[in-house]
């Protein structure tokens, strides 16, 4: 198997938690008796809740965390698994 790359793991997560953080806005908007806006205050530096300001902050926080999972996470997995490749040869 061969190292995996930032970009794509970046751009999967990234997708993934715009698409999550969106359909949750949409929730708070349909649902606001059990929105989750305490979480995203809590997660999200700026969101005051669920307005289109708070909503663009947001997406900058989610394409933040989806580029810094992939920078930690991308390094680490190729590592782990050159030394697993080392060990088998």
């Amino acid at each position: 198997m061969k190292a995996i790359h930032f970009k794509p793991v970046a751009l999967a997560l990234t997708l993934f938690g715009v698409i999550t953080f969106t359909l949750c806005n949409l929730f708070d908007l349909v649902f606001p008796r059990w929105a989750m806006d305490e979480l995203w205050q809590i997660l999200l530096p700026g969101y005051t809740g669920v307005n289109w300001s708070s909503y663009f902050i947001g997406l900058i926080g989610i394409v933040a965390y989806g580029l810094y999972i992939a920078g930690v996470f991308v390094p680490i997995y190729n590592y782990f698994r050159s030394a697993e490749l080392a060990e088998v040869d």
